[in-house]
């Protein structure tokens, strides 16, 4: 049984000396289509996504059901259905975008933070499995960084003093 243990405890001690960047990367990533797609759905006129392949250039405006949901199905306080809508659509594309580069990522992760508890408090408060696991990852983000491959990592770097 000692020896059992023993393996086992080394096992978990080389685990804890893997690197922190490839789950970073890994974190990142997932975080930014996720919320890259749901800002995608919140508007017409302009479509990228490079995983599925769709591609439409044009001048993007939210569309007739993202405001339709924000005024009836949302109804966030505070804020009229159509700036929540905007500032939603906005925010979703440009902090996944933030974070998918790695510039600016702990600011982004904490306003995606902020955008997931808006959602879990007042808009699908029986989500908590889903938002909880969001959470983590964009704690983890806020708490270690963006890791190696990331602008942040870079310009830390380049212009240390």
């Amino acid at each position: 049984m000692n020896a059992v243990l023993r393996h086992w405890n080394n096992f978990t001690l080389r685990l804890a000396q893997a690197p922190y960047w490839p789950l970073a990367l890994l974190a990142r990533f997932s975080l930014a289509a996720l919320f890259w797609r749901s800002g995608q759905t919140k508007i017409s006129g302009f479509a990228v996504d490079p995983l599925d392949g769709t591609w439409q250039w044009g001048w993007p405006q939210l569309s007739d059901s993202t405001i339709y949901l924000f005024a009836e199905e949302y109804r966030l306080p505070l804020l009229a259905p159509e700036p929540a809508a905007l500032l939603a659509a906005l925010m979703e594309h440009l902090l996944a975008l933030m974070l998918l580069l790695g510039i600016g990522s702990r600011i982004a992760a904490i306003g995606l933070l902020v955008m997931t508890a808006i959602i879990q408090l007042f808009v699908y408060p029986d989500a908590y499995p889903t938002h909880g696991l969001w959470a983590v990852a964009l704690l983890a983000l806020i708490v270690r960084g963006p890791g190696l491959v990331s602008v942040d990592h870079w310009l830390a770097h380049r212009f240390k003093s």
